[in-house]
Formats: C-alpha cells, sequence, structure tokens
C-alpha cells in the first residue's frame, strides 16, 4: 500500500489577505510571528535514499530553515501518486523513465529534470540469517529458502536484481525462492525480520546494519542512474530548487557519497 500522504494547506493570496497583511504589519509581534513560522518543502523519495535522506534534510534544515518532510514508497506508486496530484513540491526517483514519463504528462518541469546519484545495489545477508551466502551462486544452497527482492513492475532496484540473477545464469534455480516486497527498503525488512535468508537491495539501507554484504557487478544490470524534477505547480519551487542544488553541488552531494552513491561529474564508467 502506498505511504499515506500528508496533506497539507498550500498559502494563497486573495486581496483580502494581502490586506490583513498590511494591516498586520503594525500590530506588535504579528511580523514576528509570520517571520518565524518555518518554511516546509514536501519531497516524494524513492525508498532505498530513505537513510541518506534522513541526514541530508537535517543538513538543508540547519542552513536554510526550511524543513523537509518526505514521502517513501517505490518509484512507480510516487508517479501515480504524483500523477493524481498528490500535493509534493520535488521527485527523488530511482530511475530515468520515470521522471521523463511525467515530463511528458506535464506533471514535472522539464528544465528541472537531473541525474542526481547512480544508485548500487547489493546482496545482504543479515547477523541473524543461518544460511552461508558469500557469492550470488550461494543463493542455489538448498538451506536458502526465500530470497527478497523488491517488485521488478515498480521498483528499479528489483528489476536490476532480476537483471543481474538472469546475467549470471542463476534466474531459472531461483526464481521460485524470490519473495516480492513493495519496495527495496521492505525487501531488507523482510530479511531483517527472518522472513528472507537474504534481500537483494540498496547498499545505502544497509551499510549500517551489519550482516554481511554481497558486492553485485554493475556490469550486469542498467545502470541505477536516478533523476529528479520539481512537480509542475509545486508553490516552493525555489526552495525545491535550492535543495537540488544542495543535493549536486552542497553537503547533500558528500552525504551521498558517504552513503555509497555515484554522484554525477565523480562516477567512473562501468568496464
Amino acid at each position: 500500500m502506498p505511504p499515506d500522504i500528508q496533506l497539507r494547506r498550500r498559502p494563497f493570496q486573495t486581496s483580502a489577505a494581502i490586506l490583513a497583511g498590511v494591516l498586520c504589519l503594525g500590530a506588535a509581534g504579528c511580523g514576528r510571528e509570520q517571520a518565524g513560522k518555518p518554511r516546509e518543502l514536501t519531497v516524494a523519495a524513492a525508498a532505498n535514499l530513505n537513510a541518506v535522506l534522513e541526514e541530508i534534510g537535517k543538513a538543508f534544515t540547519l542552513q536554510t530553515q526550511t524543513r523537509v518532510l518526505f514521502s517513501y514508497a517505490s518509484t512507480a506508486q510516487l508517479t501515480q501518486q504524483i500523477k493524481n496530484g498528490a500535493p509534493f513540491d520535488l521527485f527523488l526517483a530511482a530511475d530515468t523513465e520515470h521522471v521523463d514519463q511525467l515530463i511528458e504528462q506535464r506533471k514535472v518541469l522539464p528544465d528541472s529534470r537531473a541525474i542526481f546519484a547512480r544508485g548500487r545495489l547489493v546482496l545482504w545477508v543479515p547477523p541473524e540469517s543461518p544460511a552461508d551466502i558469500r557469492r550470488l551462486e550461494d543463493l542455489l544452497k538448498p538451506g536458502v529458502r526465500m530470497i527478497a527482492a523488491a517488485s521488478p513492475g515498480s521498483a528499479p532496484y528489483g528489476r536490476a536484481a532480476v537483471e543481474t540473477l538472469k546475467a549470471m545464469g542463476l534466474w531459472r534455480r531461483v526464481e521460485r525462492k524470490i519473495v516480492y516486497a513493495n519496495n527495496v527498503n521492505l525487501a531488507r525488512q523482510y530479511a531483517a525480520s527472518g522472513n528472507a535468508e537474504a534481500a537483494f537491495t540498496a547498499y545505502s539501507l544497509v551499510l549500517q546494519a551489519g550482516g554481511h554484504i554481497v558486492e553485485v557487478d554493475p556490469a550486469n544490470h542498467h545502470p541505477l542512474e536516478q533523476a529528479l524534477g520539481i512537480v509542475t505547480g509545486s508553490p516552493n519551487q525555489e526552495p525545491a530548487r535550492r535543495f537540488v542544488r544542495f543535493l549536486q553541488n552542497g553537503e547533500g552531494a558528500a552525504l551521498l557519497e558517504k552513503y555509497g552513491y555515484g554522484v554525477p561529474g565523480r562516477i567512473k564508467p562501468h568496464r
């Protein structure tokens, strides 16, 4: 199920509201109350970004005094929500296709499109897993009963997992073991709760989780290029562009690298 969307009141102006604002200037303390009201930016973010965006959001708020509200789900789910008019200001996807689709439908501003990161798919074996998995071929072992992955139809990381297994000639022998989650973070949770011996997930989500991480050769799947775009009609386009700059050039870019993401301009091509 897509996460509940927190609806908030959008600021609007009428002649009466403008007049009230002018009159308010003469009242003691009124100007201070308005100036002190925190600004908010609502961001629809692919589930793989959950861990890193919590840090990025705090850093951005500290620098700009703009509070960032994140709503996490699979890229496909968030795309559908934006099509249906969900009140987001900015979309951070796990691929480029869904952002381009929204641009074609005039739901995202074309000039705001940018690739902000390249994701990293891994196989995570949690500390409590009874299975001895040190390489992807170990998924063939009888002791491996369940392997969690995001749904390839709605999550780019899930699609990359299936592509990897097919490229390595493992798909037909492990397909029956795959249990699908709505997004890549839920796939991680399946393994963390003991409902799967391992999970294909984003490196950023398990970087500090313990257990064992099996690297996935990025040459075996399409690059996880992650694009963003500002939602058409957002009343917070300037703060949204400021957040984008923070991701691309500021402290946000450094935090993305800290969590294992490739950052444009510093990404090495696959060989």
